[in-house]
């Protein structure tokens, strides 16, 4: 049975480029930058093999740097720019409807609780509702998709805080925007976390 790609759908993955002392730095500060890099490189391997057989065609944009040479070949790979994050998004999105996908979503690479399927679902949605988001239990969101470009969603946010989801939603729903909610997911950034997750062995 052939998987059929649907080209109309873009998912956009945000990593860091795996680099001791530069990714998970609240976790590397009760760990140390040695382990933090190798739960990174976990949830790194964890989102490649949940966004593999996906109805969409992939899009992994680097913080830093291309990496020429690692586990997203054969993905389509590009540069974060902006000042920060909001503006990195959108910028992102931008790209990729101007490019000519009608629904775009986008996720980062520390939800070790993300599946397959929760990404189908967002797709899936959007075929019937403007936007769909996934609130994560820090105050975050752990994706986020549109069927156009919704730039106000990115514009005068309280980046990296616990009101990220909030702000966001308000937003949407102050445009009057259809929205579907994903399950609250848990985001890896403290060492809890990972204890939360299941993933305490790592640190051994």
């Amino acid at each position: 049975m052939f998987l059929i790609i649907n080209m109309k759908n873009a998912l956009i993955i945000f990593v860091r480029n795996p680099v001791s002392g530069k990714v998970k730095t609240r976790l590397a500060a009760s760990v140390g930058n040695e382990k933090a890099l190798l739960v990174y490189n976990y949830l790194l391997n964890h989102t490649k093999s949940i966004t593999e057989k996906l109805p969409a065609t992939v899009f992994v944009y680097y913080a830093d740097y291309l990496n020429e040479n690692d586990l997203w070949n054969g993905c389509e790979k590009r540069l974060q720019s902006g000042t920060d994050l909001g503006e990195r998004m959108k910028i992102a999105f931008e790209q990729l409807f101007n490019d000519g996908f009608t629904n775009v979503c986008i996720i980062g690479s520390d939800c070790y609780e993300l599946t397959t399927e929760i990404i189908n679902e967002a797709f899936k949605k959007l075929q019937n509702h403007k936007t769909v988001i996934g609130p994560a239990k820090d105050g975050g969101y752990y994706l986020l998709g549109m069927k156009y470009p919704l730039l106000d969603l990115f514009r005068n946010i309280e980046w990296s805080t616990n009101t990220v989801f909030i702000e966001t939603l308000n937003k949407i729903k102050f445009q009057q925007l259809t929205m579907h909610l994903l399950p609250e997911l848990n985001d890896i950034d403290e060492k809890a976390d990972l204890f939360n997750s299941g993933l305490a062995g790592l640190l051994k």
